[in-house]
């Protein structure tokens, strides 16, 4: 941009020196034809009014193309600003939903892990009593074949 704006300037200031050097020759009048008369008029001026005028009208196309950047520029980037604040809610929202979810799972599992203790506990009581009711049931099963055998015993003893 800078290198355009400098060779605008440069061109210019060359323009404006070729006219300084040859003065003499701008001012002289000459007979010009506009079409519908002749005018007696300095040819050299009336083209550096018209390149002077044509570089006013540059500039302000210039200025009214910069300022219809700059406004659009600043359009998008409100409009940018206000996608990415719908985009930061849209996150919010779903990290929210996330977190509610995962406390649903949470809960659910914890009251999943509840049941399963007091059915685990409920069975390991059920198969203690069975283990202790067999072992009385061995026990008392023992205690008659050790009887028995003392019979035998003394009956043996008693006979001989």
């Amino acid at each position: 941009m800078y290198l355009r704006t400098l060779l605008i300037v440069i061109v210019i200031g060359l323009v404006a020196i070729f006219s300084a050097l040859n003065w003499n020759a701008f001012v002289a009048p000459t007979s010009l034809s506009i079409g519908f008369g002749v005018v007696n008029a300095p040819l050299g001026l009336i083209l550096i009014g018209v390149v002077v005028l044509l570089t006013i009208l540059f500039l302000v196309y210039v200025a009214y193309m910069q300022s219809l950047v700059i406004l659009a520029s600043r359009r998008h980037a409100r409009e940018l600003q206000t996608q990415r604040d719908l985009a930061d809610q849209v996150e919010a929202s779903r990290l929210s939903q996330l977190q509610s979810l995962l406390q649903g799972e949470l809960q659910t599992l914890g009251t999943q892990s509840a049941a399963s203790r007091i059915e685990i506990l409920t069975r390991l009581e059920r198969a203690e009593g069975n283990l202790v009711a067999a072992l009385e049931q061995m026990n008392n099963s023992l205690a008659a074949s050790i009887g028995e055998l003392e019979d035998k015993v003394e009956r043996y003893s008693a006979d001989r």
